[in-house]
């Protein structure tokens, strides 16, 4: 089964300039997240990345790499609500 969604044509120039708009609001949430998180350029990309794509992120690291700061950070830049689950060991079946 396809669907067809009928839409009306966009010109290149709207397409252009909604697409600068989109660019220049992900620098600004990158921005405003650099201001908090050091050093983790790459993570914070990624993880935008698989916000943007409407995806799943799993934050893996030793202690220590603001992990949850940057998903706190996210979360207040973004206005989103988020929730940490601890997993250690003890908590494991």
């Amino acid at each position: 089964m396809s669907v067809m969604i009928k839409e009306s044509p966009i010109s290149e120039k709207a397409m252009i300039e909604e697409a600068e708009k989109a660019l220049a609001d992900i620098s600004r949430v990158r921005d405003a997240v650099g201001r908090v998180i050091f050093g983790q350029e790459a993570v914070v990309e990624r993880t935008l990345v698989a916000l943007l794509a409407g995806g799943h992120a799993l934050l893996v690291g030793v202690p220590g790499l603001a992990k949850t700061k940057l998903v706190e950070t996210l979360g207040i830049v973004l206005g989103l609500d988020s929730r940490r689950v601890q997993f250690t060991p003890d908590l494991m079946p």
